[in-house]
């Protein structure tokens, strides 16, 4: 039987990508309770991001590429809807709430 790992708190900032155990450490939007595992799925998506944001800068110097047309787009709308689900199943009622209301959870739906 496997052995449960240990959930920690942690804040997470999306626009920054930065995961957190500390408070006061920085400024977030979220908090969750997650095990180590669960942690290195949610940095892996805001690293993919963060690559994918340097594709962006560089298409955009590119004018015949339009953004519904460029795949680096749609990974990271994709990476950040995972994020977002991530989030709402790891996070307190704060987050699970704010979720909900901004209409996150439809667009999810509409993808699974």
């Amino acid at each position: 039987m496997l052995e449960q790992q240990p959930r920690k708190t942690y804040y997470i900032s999306v626009g920054s990508g930065e995961i957190s155990q500390v408070k006061s450490g920085s400024t977030w939007e979220y908090k969750i309770e997650a095990t180590d595992e669960e942690v290195r799925q949610l940095r892996n998506l805001f690293d993919g991001n963060y690559s994918n944001e340097v594709e962006n800068f560089l298409r955009a110097h590119v004018p015949f590429v339009e953004y519904h047309y460029d795949s680096s787009n749609d990974k990271y709308d994709s990476n950040l809807l995972q994020v977002y689900q991530i989030i709402y199943q790891l996070g307190d009622q704060e987050a699970k709430n704010f979720i909900e209301s901004e209409g996150i959870l439809d667009v999810l739906r509409t993808i699974d």
